[in-house]
């Protein structure tokens, strides 16, 4: 079968001089398609190239990658997986749940890997985690699944409140499903959610002002969304501003002000994915290849945040964290 090769750097500066014009038209291409921008992405891509690299694959010397970014707008991935198609790549990166989805939708031929944070299973993405079958396989973090942690923690953290409000996406596909899993914890936990909606940046101003109107114990951020993972430190910065005690996934959103972070590791999902993509290009099939979980969940508390707001976190809260800012 005859393939067109194109170059897209995913970014940054090439480890490798480029290859010929020659190189090129012999090697295989990976097509990268993601729901979010690279500018914000930079170091997610940084992992998959690393375990590219681990399976013998450098960008510009043996592979190249044509990548397709959605730049939040999750309604084009369709015709951006399908694109991917007709140019005939060698494999789909498809990293996040709305570009597995899509990725999954457009092609029941070309071989998909995928990241993702929710049961791939329940997604219909695979048959199982073990036989994969068809041609989709790829790597999960524990997101989902730690959800309703989030929403344990902000309880353990306000023992006393009676109003949590939790912001999704509603433009990602998971939106429902979390919305319901999170109400029916929160039900057995006594206390009210507030659902907020979000998928622009102009939207999170106005969820965090809601969440203080409505005088909310805590918001807890959901996940998984590439759109919200694309902006922790302005996720982070806006919770300090407002003065909201905020809980989220991502270090980088502690670290930029946001009180609480609490979950699985979505880089390690990328590299695990990079791996898995050279080992087709060696000629594995995904129906062989296990979906393969990253099992690392790290809990990150900003004391200088629960300072400026007044908040006393509970010792034994403090003492189970992986990391303290202060």
């Amino acid at each position: 079968m005859k393939r067109r090769t194109f170059i897209t750097l995913l970014g940054g500066a090439a480890a490798w001089p480029l290859a010929s014009h020659a190189q090129q038209a012999a090697m295989p291409v990976v097509g990268f398609l993601n729901a979010t921008s690279l500018d914000v992405w930079q170091p997610m891509v940084n992992a998959f190239r690393q375990g590219l690299q681990e399976s013998g694959y450098v960008e510009g010397r043996n592979v190249a990658i044509g990548s397709r970014w959605a730049e939040g707008q999750y309604d084009r991935l369709p015709a951006l997986a399908a694109e991917l198609v007709q140019q005939k790549v060698t494999v789909i990166a498809a990293t996040g749940t709305p570009a597995a989805l899509a990725a999954k939708a457009a092609t029941s031929t070309v071989p998909i890997v995928f990241t993702t944070g929710a049961d791939p299973v329940k997604l219909g993405l695979v048959a199982s985690l073990r036989r994969p079958g068809g041609n989709v396989t790829g790597s999960t973090q524990l997101s989902v699944e730690v959800g309703p942690k989030r929403l344990e923690l902000a309880r353990e953290l306000f023992p006393g409140a009676t109003t949590v409000a939790l912001l999704v996406n509603p433009a990602n596909p998971l939106a429902a499903t979390v919305s319901k899993e999170l109400q029916a914890v929160a039900d057995t936990l006594g206390l009210r959610l507030h659902v907020l909606h979000a998928s622009t940046e102009a939207d999170f101003e106005a969820a965090f002002a809601t969440t203080a109107q409505l005088r909310a114990a805590a918001l807890v951020i959901s996940t998984p969304d590439p759109w919200f993972g694309s902006h922790p430190a302005q996720l982070g910065a806006l919770a300090l501003r407002h003065r909201v005690p905020a809980i989220y996934q991502l270090r980088e959103f502690a670290a930029a002000g946001g009180l609480m972070s609490y979950g699985g590791s979505i880089a390690d999902t990328y590299h695990l994915a990079g791996v898995y993509t050279g080992r087709i290009l060696k000629g594995e099939k995904p129906a062989d290849l296990p979906v393969v979980q990253s099992t690392k969940v790290e809990l990150i508390l900003n004391l200088k945040t629960a300072k400026a707001l007044g908040i006393t976190v509970p010792l034994p809260l403090s003492g189970r964290a992986d990391e303290i800012i202060e």
